[in-house]
C-alpha cells in the first residue's frame, strides 16, 4: 500500500513531483493527472507525491444535511494509489482554518516549505485555495520565483476521460450500475468493512450470509438489490453474491449488507474484508415463502458464478 503520510509527519524533498486533490473514488479523470505524476518523476528520479485531504472538503464547506457520501475511504485511496505507483500520499486535515488559506499562501507554506517540489503538475480546469481563487497562472508563477516546474495536463491528454466523482456516485447510490460505474472508476467499486453477526436465517435455508458492517460510515453503500460480488478475506478472493437491503420477506426494517461466499465454510467473525462489486443482477423483492426465496438463491448463484467467470477480482490489472 502507498504509505499515508498526515503533513505535520511529511519530510521535505524538493526533488518531489507531486499533484493535489481530492481524489476520491480515484476514477479515471483522475488517473491521467496521477499517471503524468507517476511517469515524471521516474524519469525525473524523484518521489512522488499525491497530495490528498481528510475529511473531504465538502464536508467543512457546504456539508448539507449529512455530509458528502465517499467513493474511497483512506486506506482504499493508499491501495490504489499504490497500484498506480505513487510513493507517498500526504494527507492534510482539512478544516476551516485551512478553508480559509489563499492560493498563494496554500503554495508556499505547505506545498514549497513543508513538502519541497521540483514539479507541480495541474489539471487544465483545477481551482484552489480560498474561494477557488488559484488557477494554472498562480502555479506557474510561484513555480518562476521559488524555482520549481509547473506542468499542466491538457483537456486533449484527459480525451474522454473527464469523469467527475458525482457522475460515479449517482451510477453506485442511485441507479445501483455497477458496469457504469466500474467504466468511470476502471476498476471495481470497493467497500471495506467488519464481518459481524447475524441472525443466520440464510444458514437455515442453505445459503449462510456473511454480515457486513461498513468500516466508514460515510462510504457509499449501493442501492438496495442483489450483486455479484468478490470477496477479499486474508488475501484470498472468494466469489459471492451480496443482498443489500430490509429481506422483506421476513418483515426486516433495519437495511443489512449480508454476502453468500461460494465453496466457502470457515468462520471469519470480527474479520476485516473488502468486497468489489461486479454487476447488479436485479432488484431486492418480496416472496411469498421460504421455498419461493430459496428458488430465487438458486437463480441468483448461477447468474452469480456466470458473471463472475469472466471478471477477474484483481483491481490491479483488470482494467489495463
Amino acid at each position: 500500500m502507498s504509505e499515508i503520510i498526515f503533513l505535520k509527519d511529511a519530510e521535505r524533498n524538493l526533488n518531489t513531483v507531486l499533484t493535489v486533490g481530492t481524489f476520491d473514488g480515484v476514477h479515471a479523470g483522475h488517473r491521467v493527472l496521477i499517471n503524468t505524476v507517476v511517469e515524471s518523476a521516474k524519469k525525473r528520479g524523484a518521489r512522488s507525491v499525491i497530495l490528498t485531504f481528510d475529511p473531504h472538503p465538502r464536508d467543512i464547506i457546504n456539508p448539507g444535511s449529512d455530509g458528502i457520501r465517499l467513493l474511497s475511504t483512506l486506506e482504499e485511496r493508499a491501495e490504489l494509489l499504490d497500484d498506480l505507483g505513487v510513493d507517498n500520499m500526504i494527507v492534510i486535515p482539512f478544516d476551516r482554518d485551512f478553508s480559509l488559506l489563499t492560493s498563494e499562501e496554500f503554495v508556499r507554506k505547505i506545498v514549497w516549505d513543508k513538502i519541497g517540489v521540483s514539479e507541480f503538475v495541474i489539471g487544465y480546469d483545477h481551482h484552489f485555495g480560498r474561494n477557488r481563487e488559484g488557477t494554472i497562472e498562480t502555479v506557474k508563477k510561484l513555480g518562476e520565483e521559488l524555482g520549481f516546474d509547473s506542468r499542466v495536463v491538457s483537456k486533449q491528454e484527459v480525451g474522454n476521460r473527464t469523469v467527475s466523482s458525482t457522475a460515479v456516485r449517482k451510477a453506485i447510490q442511485k441507479d445501483g450500475d455497477m458496469k457504469l460505474a466500474s467504466s468511470f472508476l476502471e476498476r471495481n467499486y470497493i467497500l471495506h468493512g467488519t464481518v459481524v453477526h447475524g441472525d443466520k436465517r440464510g444458514k437455515k435455508i442453505g445459503y449462510p450470509t456473511a454480515n457486513i458492517m461498513p468500516q466508514n460510515p460515510k462510504k457509499i453503500v449501493p442501492k438496495r438489490g442483489v450483486y455479484a460480488v468478490w470477496l477479499r478475506v486474508d488475501n484470498n478472493y472468494y466469489g459471492g453474491m451480496m443482498n443489500i437491503g430490509v429481506r422483506p420477506t421476513f418483515d426486516g426494517e433495519q437495511e443489512t449488507l449480508e454476502v453468500n461466499i461460494f465453496d466457502f465454510d470457515d468462520t471469519i467473525y470480527g474479520k476485516e474484508v473488502q468486497i468489489q462489486f461486479v454487476d447488479r443482477i436485479r432488484d431486492e423483492r418480496s416472496f411469498n415463502g421460504v421455498e419461493e426465496l430459496t428458488e430465487q438463491l438458486k437463480s441468483d448463484k448461477r447468474d452469480s458464478q456466470k458473471i463472475l467467470e469472466k471478471h477477474s477480482p484483481d483491481i490491479a490489472k483488470q482494467f489495463k
